[in-house]
C-alpha cells in the first residue's frame, strides 16, 4: 500500500513564495521519479517539474527559474519551492510518483502514484 500526501499548499501574494512536500510512505521498493503536476481551474493538468532517480530535473518553461524541485531520499519526500508567484500559478498541484511497491519480490508492481493534490491560490 502506497500513500503520496501533500502540504504546504495556501494562499499567497503574487510575488511571494511557497514550499510544497509530499512524502511517500507504504511498502515501497524503489522510487523511480518524482514530480509535480498542476491543474488550474478549466485547464488540463500539466506538468510541472519531475526528479528522475539520477537527480536530473526538468521543469516546465513557463516554471523554469522560478520553481526548484529537490529530494529527500532518506525521507521519500520531494519538495516543491515555489518563488516569486505569479496568479496564473493558482492551480490544485499533485504530486507524483514512478516507483515500484511491494515488500517482497512477488508482490512488486510498477506504476504510478498520485496525492490528493494541495490547492496554491497566488492572489491580492
Amino acid at each position: 500500500q502506497v500513500q503520496l500526501v501533500e502540504s504546504g499548499g495556501g494562499l499567497v501574494q503574487p510575488g511571494g513564495s511557497l514550499r510544497l512536500s509530499c512524502a511517500a510512505s507504504g511498502s515501497i521498493f524503489s522510487i523511480n521519479a518524482m514530480g509535480w503536476y498542476r491543474q488550474a481551474p478549466g485547464k488540463q493538468r500539466e506538468l510541472v517539474a519531475v526528479i528522475t532517480t539520477g537527480g536530473s530535473t526538468n521543469y516546465a518553461d513557463s516554471v523554469k527559474g522560478r520553481f526548484t524541485i529537490s529530494r529527500d531520499i532518506a525521507k521519500k519526500t520531494v519538495y516543491l519551492q515555489m518563488n516569486s508567484l505569479k496568479p496564473e500559478d493558482t492551480a490544485v498541484y499533485y504530486c507524483n510518483a514512478d516507483l515500484v511497491s511491494g515488500s517482497s519480490w512477488f508482490t512488486r508492481i510498477r506504476d504510478d502514484y498520485w496525492g490528493q493534490g494541495t490547492q496554491v491560490t497566488v492572489s491580492s
